[in-house]
């Protein structure tokens, strides 16, 4: 790992100023304040820039520019600090199975397991508007936030399926086989398909999520969402101008650059 890790800078960036101890309660307010203050969102891959994993891209992009990212930058950046901090952790790959099965699906989302005392937690701070804001236990059915059961692991045998419920729905999330050994390659190959394919969803479709003190606010193209409890407010966003103003109101960071973007979602915006 490089050493140019700037933890201070990082802290500072999520709003996080208590314990550096390896523990669950750190872990917990670490996790909750990263998917608080960097949101998730695929902006540069539909600016063609493609996605830079090595820690001084990341830093510069989700700490000094403010901006936020995708699976494969949020997991990388938030193993890096944990792992400075003393936290014993595996990088591990899934197939996301929301809107195909795994045999249809890449391993093109990466989350993390951290193994406590208290026992092993998956860690999967960038599954943008699916994602759980707490570490789930790497054991069936254990899993709740402030008490309400949202997200847990169904295991069977290595296999593990990320579950969580909207509404009164049970959703399969990804799938990942624990015995698959995953090495700083595997990511990079998973995230140039996510960044560059044709076929991903992420070089079609803007998509943005961050975690609100009470829910979320989520984009898919022009449907904002705001999550307040059980409180959903739908809104159609109009035109490029409103697009830039949500950016600065919801998710902290403004893009000039958005005004010529081209999104194949929004072919009326091009």
């Amino acid at each position: 790992m490089p050493e140019a890790l700037e933890l201070d800078a990082y802290f500072e960036r999520i709003g996080y100023h208590g314990s550096r101890e390896p523990t669950l309660p750190v872990l917990s307010g670490i996790l909750v304040a990263h998917m608080s203050r960097i949101p998730f969102e695929n902006l540069d891959v539909l600016l063609g820039r493609g996605v830079r994993l090595d820690l001084e891209s990341l830093q510069q992009k989700l700490v000094a520019a403010r901006r936020g990212g995708y699976c494969f930058e949020h997991a990388t950046l938030l193993a890096a600090v944990l792992e400075q901090l003393g936290f014993d952790l595996q990088r591990r790959a899934a197939r996301v199975v929301l809107f195909s099965p795994a045999t249809e699906s890449p391993r093109a989302h990466m989350f993390l397991t951290v193994t406590l005392p208290a026992g092993t937690f998956v860690v999967d701070p960038g599954f943008g508007g699916f994602g759980p804001r707490f570490p789930v236990p790497l054991e069936t059915g254990a899993g709740s936030d402030n008490g309400s059961p949202t997200h847990w692991i169904a295991r069977d045998g290595r296999r593990i399926t990320l579950r969580f419920k909207r509404g009164d729905e049970t959703i399969d999330g990804w799938v990942s086989d624990l015995d698959e050994e995953n090495h700083a390659i595997d990511f990079e190959l998973g995230n140039y398909f996510t960044a560059m394919h044709p076929q991903s969803p992420f070089t079609q479709l803007v998509m943005m999520s961050i975690v609100t003190p009470s829910g979320r606010a989520s984009l898919m193209n022009r449907d904002f969402t705001l999550h307040n409890g059980s409180d959903v407010t739908p809104k159609q966003i109009a035109d490029r101008r409103e697009f830039r103003r949500l950016l600065v109101d919801h998710y902290g960071f403004d893009l000039p650059e958005f005004d010529t973007l081209r999104i194949p979602a929004i072919p009326e915006w091009n």
